[in-house]
């Protein structure tokens, strides 16, 4: 098959986010098919112009660019994404491939998906990350009636130009059947693990832990990942300040960048645990994550009690699973069912930081539990979430879907 995968925001080891589209590129070029990434240059040259061309581990991959960050304002954004999907509808339409398969957010990337598939009578399979426009209203990105209208048709366009959608988790799946979609034409395939990339020596965790002189062997709690207003890091903050009262030689990490930055650092500043036992780095690229994680004694993943973010499949875990790291969250949903089921980590209530930070520090020197939870993380990381194993079905979803074409 000739594949045009259209993702506005992909990324590749040397860069900075997730890699989900990466991983499952590459696999799918290994399977023997053509893969054309149409994504954008989010921190191109200030005279770059036009598309340009690179091969990415075999990925055909097509750059525009089309700034952003987590710190442009919500209008700023709503037009990097339609910049983005005007643009890229005419090269995805021009490159002419057996089936169109649009990764969002944003969900704007269903308009060069709809164009590029109707434009060449060729199926578009579009997967849903996560359940826009519900969260932006959510958290009030959108909020005037005309744009939460136009959203919302958006989202019914993209269901309906779909041959089959992608969900990533459980939840996802039940939003878009509540928007009236069909069981039969949704596959849910989670976010994924590559274990063989994150199984680093141990080395190369205490080479970081060598680094910084206010580690050294004292227990980590780590959050690597954006700091917008959905993740809640503030979360992690405040319970840095409990725990501090309850074991001072705990340390935690914030790694990541956001528009949420400045926040955290005043409100560290305020509870008097910056550069104490909370200390914040600049983001890394995702092929140093795994040394992050080699120094951490527990992972977390946080968001803000919002509604839908529990159906979210957060990378966050993952990295954590293929990192062979117990984990720590602080929302429901099945997430937090799977972290019960198979006891790799730990729940945190949100709306109890006392709780929290007693049940954080009645583990984090555990090293019976922590040796335990590790291990369990690893295995579910390898055997029901292996990067190989979700390609494997993707590459399946596509070629059914080409077939009823």
């Amino acid at each position: 098959m000739k594949i045009i995968y259209l993702h506005q925001y992909f990324t590749t080891p040397a860069m900075h986010g997730g890699t989900r589209s990466y991983e499952l590129a590459r696999r799918l070029v290994g399977m023997g098919h053509e893969v054309h990434m149409v994504t954008s240059n989010r921190q191109p040259d200030g005279d770059a112009r036009g598309w340009r061309e690179t091969n990415e581990s075999g990925i055909q991959v097509h750059w525009l660019p089309v700034p952003y960050s987590q710190k442009m304002s919500y209008p700023d954004r709503i037009r990097a994404f339609g910049n983005f999907a005007v643009n890229s509808a005419q090269r995805a339409a021009q490159l002419k491939g057996d089936v169109v398969f649009a990764t969002s957010t944003p969900l704007t990337i269903a308009v060069p998906g709809i164009v590029a598939s109707r434009w060449n009578n060729r199926p578009m399979v579009f997967e849903v990350r996560d359940l826009w426009p519900a969260i932006p209203i959510a958290v009030g990105a959108l909020k005037s009636r005309p744009a939460i209208l136009a959203a919302q048709a958006l989202e019914r366009a993209a269901y309906a130009g779909a041959a089959h959608i992608v969900a990533l988790s459980p939840g996802m799946k039940a939003g878009v059947e509540a928007a009236g979609v069909a069981s039969e034409k949704i596959t849910v395939i989670p976010n994924l693990c590559d274990p063989e990339r994150f199984h680093v020596p141990a080395s190369v965790g205490e080479a970081f832990r060598r680094k910084h002189a206010w580690l050294g062997d004292r227990p980590l709690v780590v959050y690597a990942g954006s700091l917008g207003r959905v993740n809640g890091v503030d979360f992690l903050v405040r319970l840095a300040a409990d725990v501090l009262t309850r074991d001072p030689e705990v340390r935690f990490l914030i790694v990541g960048q956001g528009s949420e930055e400045r926040t955290l650092h005043a409100l560290a500043e305020q509870l008097g645990v910056k550069d104490r036992n909370l200390f914040i780095l600049p983001p890394v690229v995702k092929a140093e994550v795994p040394a992050v994680l080699s120094a951490a004694t527990i992972a977390t993943s946080l968001f803000t009690d919002v509604p839908g973010m529990e159906d979210n499949s957060a990378n966050k875990v993952f990295d954590a699973l293929a990192a062979s790291r117990p984990l720590a969250l602080n929302y429901g949903g099945w997430q937090a069912k799977l972290l019960e089921q198979e006891q790799f980590g730990l729940y945190l209530p949100p709306k109890s930081i006392p709780a929290a930070g007693a049940l954080l520090a009645s583990r984090v020197r555990d090293t019976r539990w922590l040796a335990e939870a590790g291990r369990r993380a690893g295995r579910l990381g390898r055997e029901r979430f292996s990067a190989d194993a979700a390609a494997l079905q993707l590459a399946e979803v596509l070629q059914r879907t080409v077939g009823k074409a």
